[in-house]
């Protein structure tokens, strides 16, 4: 009875005054209650879905000198039951987002063409890979117009019950999703990368950065980004020229993470 008291004191802290039209709210006491009933039954709901792999074949698509160049993205997925899939559409090889085009986009506007329980607008980004390679589902011709944008399909994300706890707590930073796409991104000799380490060895490379959280930040911040990063215990940032090409290859599955500041990375495996 203690927990179930602690847990309503919680919604009510998170949910605050609720309205009948206040389906974001709706969500999040969803997902609390969800979270407070498995508090008591055994552990039978993984966080990470079954994604089925593809074949990658010869790659279809190849793009060069990407190094931060400018670009966004618009997520959005229905929820069923636990589970969320996440579409992600991207400007890439379309335009560049302008700028203007991009903050007349809200949540609302995703939303009142599409039903969607979960909206990310997620950008502006900027590359920090010189090139992209790309087969299998991963190449397609969906298309679709954001407020004037318009976007490319270019990945999907299967979002775990657990993630979504963590969205919904705002503490899904350092945390690996599985992203389904296959492609393969390029790092020249020469240049620069930005990489996370995690405690047990595992190595994430940036992928791009974010003018999300420091809508500041740029290229010349990145070597020395740790000092702006809230870092877990265990982990560490760092920054190093290549001495040969890098290549991150994801054969169905990437594994991608986002830091503090909602720069994205991929883990090298």
């Amino acid at each position: 009875m203690t927990v179930l008291i602690k847990s309503w004191i919680v919604i009510g802290l998170v949910a605050g005054p609720l309205n009948k039209y206040d389906y974001s709210m709706i969500n999040k006491i969803y997902l609390l209650l969800i979270s407070f009933m498995l508090s008591f039954a055994a552990p039978v709901y993984a966080e990470a879905p079954v994604v089925s792999v593809e074949k990658s074949g010869p790659y279809l698509v190849s793009v060069s000198h990407l190094r931060n160049k400018r670009y966004c993205e618009v997520l959005y997925g229905e929820r069923s039951f636990l589970s969320l899939k996440v579409k992600v559409f991207s400007t890439e090889g379309l335009n560049e987002c302008p700028e203007d085009s991009w903050r007349l986009i809200t949540n609302k506007t995703i939303t009142d063409a599409h039903p969607a329980s979960f909206v990310k607008l997620n950008g502006p980004r900027y590359w920090t890979i010189d090139g992209i390679e790309a087969a299998g589902s991963t190449v397609n011709h969906e298309k679709e117009n954001f407020g004037g944008i318009e976007m490319n399909l270019r990945a999907t994300i299967h979002v775990g019950f657990l993630e979504q706890v963590r969205l919904l707590l705002g503490m899904s930073a350092y945390h690996a999703i599985p992203v389904t796409r296959t492609t393969k991104w390029i790092y020249k000799a020469g240049s620069p990368v930005y990489e996370l380490i995690s405690p047990s060895g595992e190595r994430y490379v940036m992928q791009s950065y974010a003018q999300i959280v420091n809508t500041r930040l740029s290229i010349v911040d990145l070597p020395t980004l740790g000092q702006q990063l809230k870092l877990p215990q265990g982990w560490a940032y760092r920054s190093r020229v290549l001495t040969e090409d890098l290549n991150l290859v994801a054969s169905g599955i990437a594994y991608v993470l986002q830091d503090s500041l909602s720069n994205s990375y991929q883990r090298q495996d």
